[in-house]
Formats: structure tokens, C-alpha cells, sequence
């Protein structure tokens, strides 16, 4: 576009009260305050469902904490009764029922593991979440 002294001048395309920035800072600028909007959109459906499930909250972590707590202990328990018997029967330098305590509590583990994982993933879905934490890690 040619002024009146015959030189390019820029063209004013910009949007509004752009017109001293350049296009990708105003476009950085856009693309932080979506990031913003959507981050602030996912916390307050967060918030919506955890007043939605507040009455669920207590029974829930105490179903939880009991689930955990027998993963474990069931599986250290027959461990300590195999290690005992076989102390009893089968001696040797070292001891069964410490072994088998210890084999106990890792099985334990690793199954508890297990039920946290497919809980969590069940509220995910139930919620329509993604499996993946989000961005903010919350």
C-alpha cells in the first residue's frame, strides 16, 4: 500500500489495541490466556465433583485404607504361618518365618498396588477424566 510520499507503509490489520505489539506476541499472549482459561475451567469441574461426592469422601478412604490394609496383611499373615510351620518341620541355619515375613509384606505390596491402581482408574473413568494426570499435575 503506497502512501502519499510514494513508500510502503504497513498495513492496519491489527486487532484492537495491538497496534504497537508485532502478530506473535499477540498470538503468544492468546494462546497463554486459553492455557489459563482451560486450566481454571478443569479446576472448578474438579471442584464441582468433589462437593458432588463429599458425603462419599469418608466412607470411601475408609473402604480404601481397608483394602489396603488387608492386601497387606493377609499375605504377611500366611506367610508367617508357612514360615513357622516349616521352621518347625524343615530347620535349617536360617529362619523360614523371616524370610517368608518379608516375602509376605512385598506381595502385599505389590497387590495393594494393584487395587489402588484399578480404583483410581475406575474414578477416572466414572468422572470422564483421562488416565493422565493434567498439566499442572493435579
Amino acid at each position: 500500500m503506497k502512501g502519499t510520499e510514494g513508500v510502503d507503509q504497513p498495513r492496519r490489520d491489527k486487532p484492537s489495541g495491538s497496534e504497537d505489539r508485532p502478530v506473535p506476541q499477540v498470538r503468544e499472549e492468546e494462546r497463554h490466556r486459553e492455557e489459563f482459561e482451560r486450566a481454571v475451567g478443569n479446576a472448578e469441574r474438579r471442584k464441582v465433583r468433589a462437593r458432588r461426592r463429599r458425603e462419599d469422601t469418608v466412607w470411601f478412604g475408609l473402604g480404601t485404607f481397608g483394602l489396603v490394609g488387608w492386601s497387606v496383611a493377609l499375605p504377611t499373615l500366611i506367610c508367617l504361618a508357612l514360615g513357622l510351620w516349616l521352621d518347625g518341620h524343615y530347620p535349617q541355619r536360617f529362619s523360614w518365618t523371616l524370610t517368608l515375613i518379608f516375602i509376605g509384606i512385598i506381595i502385599g505390596c505389590l497387590n495393594a498396588w494393584y487395587w489402588l491402581s484399578r480404583e483410581r482408574e475406575e474414578i477416572s473413568e466414572a468422572a470422564g477424566e483421562p488416565n493422565a494426570e493434567d498439566e499442572h499435575g493435579v
